[in-house]
């Protein structure tokens, strides 16, 4: 299954070792904070893993790259039909 690294905006705080520990994946901005712009590439999910457990702030995880959809809104049609 293909992984993808997700960043939460919120808890980074641009330490930037996801970038250094997985350049293949992620970029920095012009103000050191990550930008991820692949999935994970076969091979190195362990070290995907590794930048995961690296982040000081826990603002990275992985997710299978075909669940990055967002969940739906709480307004959500299946929530009106209960109504």
């Amino acid at each position: 299954m293909a992984l993808r690294l997700r960043v939460d905006p919120i808890a980074c705080a641009g330490h930037g070792l996801c970038a250094d520990l997985l350049a293949e994946c992620v970029e920095l901005d012009e103000w050191g904070f990550p930008v991820v712009y692949r999935d994970v590439p076969r091979g190195l999910e362990a070290e995907a893993r590794r930048a995961v457990r690296a982040c000081p702030t826990l603002a990275l995880s992985l997710v299978p790259a075909a669940g990055r959809q967002r969940p739906p809104a709480s307004g959500s049609q299946k929530a009106r039909h209960r109504e």
